[in-house]
C-alpha cells in the first residue's frame, strides 16, 4: 500500500511515497483505478521500502475507508519491461557474409572494361581497327560455320529450308565486307564476280557489290605524299599552287573518283600535262596485313570444318591482293603491257596504256596522263552520232596531247578554292550544240578488240590483266573513225609459265574441236582435277557436250526425292565435285582463278553490249594462232600447227553458224544474242544440277 507523506526537514507541499509490507495492502494498491502490477515488481518496491524503518513505524494502519490517491503516471505503464531472448532460444549464431570475393570479381570486370576501351581507342585512332575489324571477321565467320554445320540439312533447326541458311550467311558476309571496306571490297568483288557457282542468295546479296568507297579528306592525302616523297608537300611535287599562282599547276582537291584502296585527284602540271594522280588511302598500309591474315585464318578453319581443299589457294590470292596495294607494281606492269602492245602488229593503234610518270610516283602514288573518254558501260554515248568533225578524233585519241583550256579557265582560278571545286575544263564539244551526240561507233568492233587484246595476253605473252571490268575500260575515236580501247588499273596481273601458257592453249583449241581425249590428259594427268566435264563447262561458260560426262550423270540420276531434299543431295554433290576439281593441290594451277575472272569479266562485257561478236570463236583462234607462232617449233613443226591452225578454222565454221543464228533471233526480237542462248544453256544445265544461276551474274 503507498502512503504520501512528508519527510521531516522537508516544506509544506513536499511529498514522498512510501511502500508498505502489507501484502494485503500492496494487492489492493495494485488495482487503483483498474491498473494491475507483477509480483515482481511489487516484491522489489517493499523491499526497497524495507530501507526506511523509522518511516514506517511511524506511518499509522492503512484504512480502508480513506481514499488513495492515484500514482504518478510514471508508474502507471501498462507495458512490460523488454527482456532479451536467451541464447539457448536464438539457435546456433551464423557467420556474418564476407564479400570480399564478389569486390574482387568487380574489380577485374572494371579493369577488364577500362583495358578494353582504352585498347579500342588506340585500335580506331592509331592502327585504323585492323584488330577490330579482324574481330568482326571472325565473329561473322564463326557464326556463318555454326549455321551452316547444325542447319545445312533437309530439315534445318531454324528456319524451314536449306535457303534461309543461305539467305543468312549472305547476309552477314555482306555486311561484313561493307563495314570493314578497304581489301575486304576488293574480296566482296572477286565474290561477286565467281557469284554464279554459289547459292541464288549469294547471287542477289552480290549483285550490289561495288568497289567504291567514300574519299578520304585531303590532310590524309596530302600526309600519304609527304610520307612517301620525304617530307616534301603536294606543291613542291607536282609544281601546282593552291593559291592562284599562274605560274604554277593546278590540282583538284577533291577526288574524281574513289575506290576501297585509292583515290585520283586530276591535276594539271607546270608544262600544261593533264595528269591523274592515284592516292592509296593512308590506312590501307595497315591494315592490308591484318585484312590478309584475318583472310588465311578464317579460309584454314573452313577447309578443316567443311571438307574442301581451299586453303592451299590462299598464298597465291593473298600474295596477288598484296601486289595491288603496290601501286610500283601497278606503273611497272602497265610499262610492260604498254611495250608488249606495241609490238603485236595486230593490237597496235586499237589499244593504248596510259604514260606513267615515275619520277612522280611511289609506292602508294602513282601519276599517269590523264585520260578523256567514255566508259564502256554508257552505250549510248558509245553509238549516237559523231558532231566532231570530219576525220577528227576525240580528246587525246591515239595519245594527242589534250587541247589547251579556254584562257578564261588559267586566268580565273580562285584563290583557296574549296575541297569541293572543279577545276579540270571539259570538252565535250563534240557531243554537239545539244550535248546528244556520242562517239558514232559500232559495237562490233569495240568487242573485237577487248577480246583480242585478253586473248592475246593469255595464249601469246601470258601477262594476262585480271579485272578487265567496264570501269576500267575506256572507249575514244580516232581521225580514222574506229575506236580506241583504253585500259586502265594495271594492279592485278597474273603471270603465266611458258609450259602452263601452251597447256592452256592446247586446251582450249581442244575445247572447241572435242578432243576428249587431250582434255583429259591436260586436266587431270597435267593440272591434277577430277572432273574435266564440269571444269570444261566453267571454261567454256556454256554446258559441254563432249566428253563422258560422269559427274553430271550422276547428279542427274539421283531419285525424284521431296524438291528440298533432293536440292539438298544435289548440293552435297556439287561440293563433292568442287573437291574433285581440287582433288590434286599440287598440281593445280593457281593461275586458273584469275584467269577464270577476266574471262567472265569479258564475257558479261560482251552480253551487256548485246553480243556482238562470237567471243568463243575469236578466244579460241587466238589459242591455235599462238600453238602455231609458238618459237620452239622447228620447221617440221610449225608447218604441222599450222596445217592443224587452218583445220580448225574450217571447224569453227559451225560456231559461226551458231552465232549468225543468234543474231537472227535477236533480230526478231527473240533473243539477246549469242552470249544469252549461252547463258540460258548454262542455266538449264545448273538448274539440273541443283545450281540456281539469276539473271545478270556475268554482268562485269
Amino acid at each position: 500500500m503507498l502512503r504520501l507523506l512528508s519527510p521531516p526537514g522537508c516544506g509544506r507541499g513536499a511529498t514522498r511515497i512510501v511502500r508498505l509490507h502489507s501484502p494485503t495492502s500492496t494487492r489492493a494498491a495494485g488495482k487503483v483505478e483498474g491498473r494491475h502490477y507483477t509480483n515482481n515488481a511489487i516484491d522489489s518496491r517493499t523491499s526497497r521500502a524495507g530501507a526506511f524503518p523509522l518511516l514506517r513505524r511511524r506511518t499509522p494502519g492503512p484504512s480502508l475507508r480513506s481514499p488513495i490517491p492515484a500514482p504518478p503516471r510514471r508508474l502507471q505503464s501498462g507495458f512490460q519491461p523488454a527482456r532479451p531472448p536467451s541464447p539457448e532460444s536464438l539457435g546456433k549464431p551464423s557467420q556474418a557474409k564476407d564479400y570480399r570475393r564478389t569486390r574482387k570479381w568487380l574489380r577485374r570486370v572494371v579493369r577488364l572494361s577500362i583495358a578494353l576501351a582504352i585498347l579500342y581507342a588506340i585500335d580506331t585512332r592509331v592502327y585504323d581497327a585492323c584488330l577490330t575489324r579482324s574481330i568482326r571477321t571472325f565473329a561473322t565467320g564463326l557464326l556463318i560455320a555454326v549455321d551452316y554445320k547444325l542447319n545445312f540439312r533437309p530439315d534445318p533447326w531454324i528456319g524451314d529450308s536449306v535457303a534461309d541458311v543461305h539467305s543468312r550467311s549472305a547476309q552477314r558476309v555482306f555486311d561484313l565486307l561493307r563495314e570493314n571496306g578497304g581489301l575486304y571490297l576488293k574480296i566482296g568483288q572477286a565474290i561477286a564476280m565467281q557469284s554464279a557457282i554459289l547459292p541464288p542468295e549469294f547471287q542477289k546479296m552480290f549483285a550490289r557489290m561495288f568497289d567504291d568507297a567514300p574519299q578520304n579528306e585531303w590532310r590524309e592525302v596530302e600526309k600519304v605524299i609527304r610520307e612517301d616523297f620525304g617530307g616534301k608537300s603536294v606543291e613542291d611535287v607536282f609544281g601546282v599552287s593552291f593559291d592562284g599562282d599562274t605560274t604554277k599547276g593546278i590540282m583538284e582537291r577533291t577526288a574524281r573518283a574513289s575506290a576501297s584502296v585509292a583515290q585520283v585527284h586530276w591535276a594539271r602540271l607546270q608544262d600544261g600535262r593533264e595528269v591523274a594522280i592515284k592516292v592509296q588511302k593512308r590506312e590501307i598500309a595497315r591494315q592490308v596485313g591484318w585484312d590478309l591474315w584475318a583472310f588465311r585464318v578464317v579460309t584454314r578453319v573452313y577447309t578443316w570444318w567443311f571438307d574442301l581443299p581451299l586453303y592451299h589457294l590462299v598464298p597465291y590470292i593473298s600474295e596477288r591482293l598484296m601486289l595491288e596495294t603496290d601501286f610500283q607494281n601497278e606503273a611497272n606492269n602497265s610499262a610492260k603491257m604498254k611495250d608488249l602492245i606495241a609490238s603485236e602488229p595486230r593490237l597496235r593503234g586499237r589499244v593504248y596504256i596510259p604514260q606513267v610518270y615515275h619520277d612522280m610516283s611511289s609506292k602508294r602514288i602513282m601519276t599517269a596522263e590523264w585520260i578523256e573518254g567514255v566508259r564502256l558501260w554508257d552505250k549510248e554515248s558509245l553509238t549516237n552520232s559523231w558532231h566532231g568533225g570530219w576525220r577528227k578524233g576525240s580528246p587525246g585519241a591515239g595519245g594527242r596531247p589534250l587541247d589547251p583550256p579556254p584562257p578564261s579557265v588559267t586566268t580565273n582560278i580562285p584563290k583557296n578554292h574549296p575541297d569541293s571545286e572543279k577545276l579540270k575544263p571539259t570538252r565535250n564539244t563534240w557531243r554537239g550544240p545539244g550535248g546528244n551526240g556520242g562517239l558514232g561507233l559500232s559495237l562490233r568492233p569495240v568487242m573485237q578488240t577487248m577480246t583480242d587484246l585478253f586473248s592475246a595476253q593469255m595464249f601469246l605473252w601470258g601477262i594476262v590483266h585480271c579485272d578487265p571490268h567496264p570501269g576500267n575500260i575506256f572507249i575514244r575515236r580516232l581521225p580514222s573513225g574506229k575506236p580506241e580501247l583504253v585500259l586502265i588499273d594495271h594492279g592485278l596481273y597474273i603471270t603465266m609459265t611458258p609450259k602452263f601458257r601452251h597447256e592452256y592453249a592446247l586446251f582450249w583449241r581442244s575445247l572447241m574441236t572435242f578432243d576428249n581425249a587431250t582434255i583429259s590428259r591436260i586436266t587431270k594427268d597435267e593440272w591434277g582435277i577430277s572432273a574435266p566435264d564440269i571444269f570444261a563447262s566453267a571454261t567454256l561458260m556454256k554446258p559441254y557436250e563432249g566428253g563422258d560426262g560422269k559427274t553430271l550423270s550422276e547428279i542427274k540420276s539421283m531419285s525424284q526425292k521431296e524438291q528440298r531434299v533432293r536440292q539438298f543431295e544435289m548440293q552435297q554433290k556439287m561440293r563433292k565435285g568442287i573437291r574433285d576439281i581440287l582433288s590434286q593441290q599440287e598440281k593445280f594451277p593457281q593461275e586458273l582463278i584469275f584467269i577464270g575472272r577476266n574471262l567472265r569479266i569479258v564475257q558479261g562485257n560482251n552480253q551487256f553490249l548485246g553480243s556482238p561478236i562470237n567471243r568463243i570463236k575469236i578466244t579460241g583462234t587466238w589459242a591455235s594462232r599462238a600453238l602455231a607462232e609458238e618459237r620452239t617449233h622447228t620447221v617440221w613443226e610449225r608447218w604441222r600447227e599450222y596445217g592443224r591452225h587452218v583445220l580448225f578454222r574450217v571447224v569453227l565454221i559451225s560456231t559461226d553458224l551458231v552465232f549468225w543464228w543468234s543474231k537472227v533471233k535477236q533480230v526478231l526480237g527473240r533473243g539477246g544474242g549469242m552470249d544469252d542462248d549461252l547463258e540460258e544453256n548454262m542455266r538449264k544445265m545448273a538448274s539440273g544440277m541443283g545450281v540456281e544461276l539469276q539473271h545478270g551474274v556475268f554482268d562485269g
